[in-house]
């Protein structure tokens, strides 16, 4: 079978039909219009490779080293540097107040062999521990490159991170060095530094020379005296590479441990889940400090060897907007949060912008509510393909692809080489498999995909814990519909019980946002002495509008009506903003703990808590 990819003309070449009687959407159905669409023959998975795919198989795309090693930077540069795809853009970066830069994967090389270098010089050796704390500039990602090109554990944190966050992972992750600016050393950094033992080296992008703190590095001083060349260290497939910290709903940050034949997945899943090509422009928009931000908007691309889109600046509907158009972006990776934020600014703001390259979208950070799907074929002529994985899966798990009919706020379906099945735990420990479809129930997944997290940095028990027999849990609670469709219900921790109901706070958000008033809406279950939990909605409106009884009750006859009434909310209260973490989920367990005045617990990812 020979699949597509597909140029989208300026009039609309998908369709999307109404919601059935039963208040369900139905499938978003790819419409080939004659010459509406250009169809360009690509290799894309078909149904014998999908039977016939398995992860040793998938190894054999990568470069590999002597004696079985594999390392990322190996994988993402090396393989381009013997053909002419050298001179080829890796990244096109775009400075936040206006400039741009090319750089070739051969430059990006030796940038990232330069950097290899100074670690080494520095007294670095395999195994310890750079932390990042940087906006998106080219200095990071050479670092983050070259960093792990010397065996050199590789520990994202976002750059919004405030002092005592940014101390509370470096002394978790015993952190070595640091790559950073001068500005963020000044004013994150260079109070909590004495409580950072392990902290031996401060790296500064941007040195001042007449303002140079004490103790620190000039990195460019030291780039510029250092070799471009530098024979990576052959580290082992399951050799830590990359430590990525998440918080939990309760307690400190836990810090994933991915290793370097994690690359493995990142190339399968750009290739089956994004559908990159040589010729494609590509644009992650989540910052290297998330584990997005690092898996595909870092090592994915430059292993397929296409052009990346870096945008400095912050969120911009107007500038998003302008770069999609003028960087002839062809796959665009967002997330929910700024998909909202662009429906906030209003289609009307898209019209005065054309993507004639652009052909496909997908989406992941939290689910993506169907009113978001429908809008992306407004606007783009195309819908927004979700797809879902954990910091802990390391790459994606369960997507819509391109050559998927879409049921509109489902997860999708498992990639090849992805064995996923829904569970229930028993008081004994053990599992009961959820084979009946609309069942719910936990989402597991079965151990073997490369990318999969092989600990929790010093916390065994804790790690143990994630799995049972062979199955990693995830903690997600999703149901199955016949078709093979995974729909996700919230977080075993989200879920709220209701006069015997289990209720997904993401069902009922979807819901209200149907309603043109609502941008952004946020679920929680409040104690309740008959019902055991009610539902309580916090919503934020469009501007547009004002907010007041009429429109509440406007708003809970909505949800009673596609909801029913014992999963619609009890109750509306309308605000400002969700608190939401700096990778845009919404934080429903500090809607509740603010709600029921109780602890909020680790705030360190919380947007605007810097």
């Amino acid at each position: 079978m020979v699949t597509f990819n597909l140029q989208i003309a300026p009039e609309p070449t998908m369709t999307v039909e109404a919601f059935t009687a039963n208040g369900r959407p139905t499938l978003i159905r790819k419409q080939r219009t004659g010459s509406d669409i250009k169809l360009h023959p690509q290799a894309s998975l078909d149904d014998d490779e999908s039977e016939s795919f398995s992860w040793e198989l998938a190894r054999q795309s990568m470069v590999g080293m002597s004696g079985g090693g594999l390392n990322i930077c190996v994988e993402a540069l090396d393989r381009h540097l013997g053909s002419s795809r050298a001179e080829h853009v890796a990244i096109r970066w775009l400075a936040a107040h206006g400039g741009l830069e090319e750089i070739s994967f051969r430059l990006l090389a030796e940038r990232a062999n330069r950097f290899a270098n100074v670690l080494q010089g520095l007294g670095l050796k395999r195994g310890d521990r750079l932390f990042l704390l940087a906006p998106r500039v080219p200095d990071l990602y050479a670092g983050v490159l070259g960093a792990l090109r010397a065996g050199i554990v590789v520990a994202p944190m976002f750059s919004a991170f405030g002092p005592e966050p940014i101390a509370t992972r470096m002394n978790l992750g015993s952190g070595v060095a640091l790559l950073t600016t001068q500005a963020l050393y000044r004013r994150k950094v260079e109070a909590v530094r004495l409580k950072i033992p392990s902290l031996h080296h401060v790296l500064l992008i941007d040195a001042d020379p007449l303002d140079f703190p004490q103790a620190c590095i000039d990195l460019n001083a030291m780039m510029k005296m250092a070799s471009d060349r530098f024979d990576a260290v052959a580290t082992r497939p399951d050799e830590m590479a990359l430590l990525h910290f998440t918080s939990g709903t309760t307690g400190r940050p836990k810090g994933a441990i991915h290793v370097h034949e994690a690359v493995i997945t990142h190339y399968a899943t750009g290739k089956h889940a994004l559908d990159l090509h040589e010729d494609d422009v590509f644009w992650c928009t989540a910052d290297p400090g998330w584990v997005t931000g690092m898996s595909y908007g870092v090592i994915t691309p430059l292993l397929h060897g296409v052009t990346m889109v870096v945008d400095e600046a912050e969120f911009d509907a107007e500038r998003w907007y302008q770069t999609l158009q003028d960087q002839q972006v062809s796959v665009w990776y967002t997330a929910p949060t700024a998909i909202r934020m662009l429906m906030k600014a209003g289609a009307e703001l898209a019209r005065n912008f054309s993507f004639p390259k652009l052909r496909f979208i997908a989406s992941v950070g939290e689910p993506l509510n169907p009113e978001a799907v429908w809008w992306g074929q407004e606007v783009f002529g195309m819908p927004i393909h979700d797809n879902w994985w954990q910091t802990e899966t390391g790459g994606i798990m369960i997507a819509n692809t391109l050559d998927m009919d879409i049921k509109p706020g489902s997860m999708g379906k498992p990639l090849p080489g992805v064995e996923a099945c829904i569970v229930e735990r028993l008081d004994d420990g053990g599992l009961r498999l959820i084979e009946q479809a609309g069942i719910e129930g936990e989402l597991a997944l079965k151990r073997g995909w490369p990318s999969m997290f092989r600990g929790y940095l010093n916390e065994d028990e804790r790690y143990k814990k994630c799995f049972s027999g062979d199955q990693y849990l995830t903690g997600d609670l999703v149901r199955r519909d016949e078709d093979g469709y995974f729909w996700f219900i919230g977080r075993s921790d989200d879920v709220i019980k209701s006069a015997g109901h289990l209720i997904g706070p993401f069902e009922v958000e979807s819901a209200l946002m149907e309603h043109p008033a609502v941008v952004e809406v946020g679920v929680i279950g409040l104690p309740d002495p008959v019902l055991g939990e009610r539902v309580k909605a916090f919503v934020s409106l469009r501007t547009a509008y004002v907010e007041g009884d009429a429109l509440r009750h406007e708003l809970l006859a909505l949800a009673r009506t596609k909801l029913g009434p014992a999963v619609a909310p009890r109750e509306i209260a309308f605000v400002a903003n969700l608190p939401r973490t700096r990778s845009g989920k919404i934080m429903r367990r500090l809607l509740r703990a603010r709600e029921l005045g109780l602890p909020e617990g680790d705030l360190s990812t919380l947007e605007g808590n810097s």
